[in-house]
């Protein structure tokens, strides 16, 4: 990802984490203790959508994100940060599943003109059996990619061979919390998993 697209999304997260930290900073956050720092909690990042699942089904946010719930915006054609931290999300639900603790892992892409529902799903059934991988129109994938402040632009002008400029968080998301943290690429999936764990038994 070029340097200006990581200052973009870079930006796109501090700004959303406003409200979390003020959050915190009141004393209502019971989930203090898991994170490493900055407080994001309540932010606003996420919301509604409603995409296609490789099986072709239209599911919502509330059909996949039924528990701790790591998400991703990446696109199946990504030669290096996408295929990586996918594999990362699969470390991570191996690791926590070792411990009795079920997360979903969700992979939404912004290159919908390739990867359609039927491509998403054999890639993600290729990182993990329990992977979801999300599609839908133009339309769709920029409301999902709006609500959690994802930044996307197609870089280059082939029609077929080019390649996506995109941030890479991966947002661990909750019902009825809602956003809870984000990881950055390059963290390894043992200290993902501790903190997401610590989530996970925060929410009970």
């Amino acid at each position: 990802m070029s340097r200006t697209a990581l200052i973009a999304a870079a930006a796109l997260v501090i700004a959303g984490a406003g409200a979390g930290a003020w959050f915190a900073l009141s004393g209502g956050d019971r989930f203090a203790q898991c994170r490493e720092g900055g407080a994001v909690v309540g932010a606003s990042i996420g919301g509604p959508f409603t995409l296609t699942r490789g099986d072709g089904a239209r599911v919502s946010d509330a059909d996949v994100i039924d528990r701790p719930t790591l998400v991703y915006f990446g696109y199946t054609h990504c030669p290096d940060f996408c295929p990586t931290d996918a594999a990362n999300m699969a470390a991570v639900a191996d690791l926590l599943a070792a411990q009795g603790i079920a997360i979903n892992t969700v992979f939404i892409t912004i290159d919908p003109a390739r990867d359609t529902a039927e491509a998403l799903g054999r890639f993600t059934a290729q990182m993990h059996p329990d992977m979801v991988g999300l599609s839908g129109s133009a339309e769709d994938i920029a409301a999902a990619a709006k609500a959690y402040r994802v930044y996307y632009a197609k870089a280059g002008d082939d029609p077929e061979f080019y390649l996506m400029d995109h941030s890479t968080f991966t947002y661990l998301m909750a019902p009825g919390v809602g956003f809870l943290d984000f990881f950055r690429h390059g963290e390894q999936p043992e200290a993902v998993a501790g903190r997401v764990g610590c989530y996970a038994r925060a929410l009970g």
